[in-house]
């Protein structure tokens, strides 16, 4: 009887402990506003969800790369002892050397897109206009043989670019994920 008892008081407890340290407040700080979320949710799908207007070429992007770009992956994307490859790789990641490149490993060009937009360059993260964006992304992709150098990248043709390891991976079909890609 006293160990039920025990038991029983154990639970209650268990139950209780965890619903009052969350409801501990600190009085620091305010809620966030719908428009500062909004302004901060700069997420890109990779169906192209997120987006922002603008446009790009290779051809205008090698500018760009050359000045804010070469210095750490190479004239050619080759990168460097502290800087990853663009460029290359194809057909070795199934090697005991695998290369993951831009052209041989990642699975959307909205992806790279996103990246180059919040971490690059490397010395001012964020302080390309989308339209750098979209020429940078436009030129590394032209460097990997998957976009010609004139092709226009824009919110509405950049998520229909084919990547060579697109189907390289294994969707997750959990039922609580859900995916934006079809």
């Amino acid at each position: 009887m006293f160990r039920t008892l025990s038991l029983g008081i154990c639970f209650v407890i268990a139950a209780i402990v965890p619903a009052a340290a969350q409801a501990r407040r600190y009085n620091l700080g305010r809620s966030a506003t719908t428009e500062e979320i909004r302004a901060r949710d700069i997420s890109v799908a990779p169906d192209g969800t997120g987006l922002p207007a603008g446009s790009g070429t290779a051809a205008q992007g090698r500018a760009v790369y050359k000045a804010k770009c070469a210095t750490c992956h190479g004239e050619r994307g080759v990168g460097s002892a502290d800087f990853p490859a663009l460029v290359g790789g194809r057909g070795t990641l199934a090697s005991d050397k695998p290369l993951p490149t831009v052209g041989s490993y990642w699975p959307y060009a909205t992806t790279l897109w996103d990246y180059i937009r919040r971490a690059m360059p490397y010395q001012r993260p964020g302080s390309l206009r989308p339209d750098e964006v979209y020429s940078v992304t436009a030129y590394v992709l032209f460097m990997n043989g998957i976009v010609a150098q004139r092709q226009e990248l824009s919110k509405e043709s950049l998520p229909k670019v084919r990547m060579p390891n697109r189907d390289g991976f294994i969707p997750d079909r959990r039922p609580d994920v859900q995916s934006s890609v079809k």
